[in-house]
């Protein structure tokens, strides 16, 4: 699933179309059925905002907009007219370029979604505070890797954020969160900011140190990386067992 940082990249590129009318079209015949493209045709986009996993399209008149890209969803900017194969869900056309959505089947006229979010990790700067008074009155039961990545505590982190800042800040993401002191989990959160900010800043990713890695020796201690499917959607933890000890999820 494309993360927060991705997304911030996405509404980067999309600002090429801001303050311009807008011709709208969807090829892809799911996307016809919401008729998403009928009711922003010909109106002037007057913004694009990343918010945790979601675009946020605002149009005038008050239209909204929500993509959320799921899976397998992206967006991509090419100049107007240019060759494709294949049916979008979506294409903004502005004056020279377009901005097209691949495989994203959530398309809503409404941003209703948006609030049962967290703060934003990416906001300048982030609410790192706020973030942490939900995380004291979360369910203390849960591990600390899935609580970070619950949406309505902390928007925006993903899997691989996840693994990386865990990692670097030498923290377990098999803990359960009521084990977790607080200046933990502020150093979690300050090291996903950091990371996922330098990725949008930059445009580009660090070498991955644990995710995606298992079996391979951790960087830092050599001991072999491990995997672990986690909580209820069974979401792959990565980590070192030794540079971030907790306890042993197979008999957790």
């Amino acid at each position: 699933m494309p993360e927060g940082d991705s997304l911030h990249r996405a509404a980067r590129r999309l600002q090429v179309l801001v303050g311009q009318r807008i011709a709208a079209e969807s090829v892809h015949p799911r996307a016809q059925a919401e008729r998403v493209a009928e009711r922003i045709d010909g109106r002037t986009l007057e913004s694009v905002d990343a918010i945790g996993k979601n675009l946020l399209f605002r149009f005038e008149g008050g239209v909204v907009l929500r993509s959320h890209l799921r899976m397998s969803g992206r967006w991509s900017v090419r100049p107007r007219g240019e060759a494709r194969v294949g049916k979008p869900w979506l294409v903004l056309r502005g004056e020279r370029a377009e901005g097209v959505l691949w495989n994203g089947p959530v398309l809503e006229l409404h941003a209703r979604a948006l609030a049962r979010l967290g703060p934003d990790i990416l906001e300048r700067p982030p609410r790192i505070d706020e973030m942490l008074e939900r995380l004291r009155v979360a369910d203390g039961t849960r591990w600390f890797g899935e609580t970070l990545l619950d949406q309505s505590l902390v928007a925006g982190i993903g899997n691989m954020w996840l693994a990386e800042a865990l990692w670097l800040a030498e923290l377990s993401p098999w803990r359960r969160l009521s084990d977790v002191p607080e200046d933990d989990r502020r150093r979690a959160l300050e090291t996903a900011a950091e990371l996922m900010r330098e990725s949008v800043d930059t445009g580009r990713s660090r070498r991955h140190q644990v995710y995606r890695r298992a079996g391979q020796p951790c960087p830092r201690c050599r001991t072999r990386i491990r995997s672990w499917g986690q909580g209820d959607d069974n979401r792959m933890a990565y980590w070192c067992p030794v540079c971030q000890a907790g306890d042993d999820p197979p008999r957790a």
